[in-house]
């Protein structure tokens, strides 16, 4: 008996709202949205870059990339996507290619679920 088993790769993305309500009282609430905003362009931007020299096998531009995507995140609060990278980071310097992949593809689908994440609470005040 074969059983066919689909994995379902559905994550939350996990946003430190602290670190955002820090941005709004020092920054005030147009400053703060100007902020994450670029913020957001700016990952969008990187991301795609990073997804590039991936898939054009440029190691040294994936990790230059993706240390650039943990220290946008890390401004803006988004912990899971910081962490991400970083999991991509390390091993990228690693023989491992299947964990690298894997780490690179979960990138795409946090670094997405990320920026949707800091859009749905833009609205919200703080």
């Amino acid at each position: 008996m074969n059983a066919i088993v689909q994995l379902t790769l559905d994550e939350k993305a996990r946003l430190d709202r602290d670190q955002l309500e820090v941005l709004y009282v020092q920054l005030g609430p147009a400053g703060a949205d100007k902020l994450v905003n670029h913020a957001l362009e700016e990952l969008a931007v990187a991301l795609a870059r990073v997804e590039k020299h991936h898939r054009a096998g440029r190691m040294i531009d994936v990790q230059k990339g993706v240390k650039g995507v943990v220290s946008i995140a890390q401004q803006i609060g988004m912990t899971t996507l910081a962490r991400v990278a970083r999991d991509v980071q390390e091993l990228s310097d690693t023989t491992d290619g299947a964990a690298y992949c894997a780490a690179m593809a979960r990138l795409g689908r946090i670094g997405e679920s990320s920026l949707m994440a800091v859009w749905d609470i833009q609205d919200i005040p703080v």
